[in-house]
């Protein structure tokens, strides 16, 4: 599964799309995650005054390119494939697509 444009995804949405996908699996086959959140997040809380440094650490991303993969699938059928990357796309906010490898 690869992504069609370039962005930004959360933790929560990488997690929320691998779940997605195992659980179309049942424990069958192998995922991998190619992308990792590393990038943190910050904001100040709400009706707080400028200045007075940056805010706390709110979150985590990860940058994403065009074309980058996202998912790798194994030791599944390609229908059964097919269908968790669907469910794994509505999970995410950039648009994706299916790649099959040989």
């Amino acid at each position: 599964m690869k992504s069609c444009e370039a962005g930004r995804i959360s933790y929560q949405a990488i997690e929320a799309a691998r779940r997605a996908i195992s659980r179309e699996f049942r424990r069958n086959g192998q995922i991998w995650v190619r992308v990792f959140a590393d990038i943190p997040i910050t904001s100040k809380p709400t009706e707080v005054r400028m200045g007075k440094g940056k805010g706390n650490s709110t979150g985590w991303i990860a940058r994403v390119v065009e074309e980058q993969i996202l998912f790798e699938m194994d030791g599944v059928s390609l229908s059964n494939a097919q269908q968790a990357a669907t469910l794994a796309a509505h999970k995410l906010c950039l648009s994706t697509k299916f790649v099959q490898w040989f």
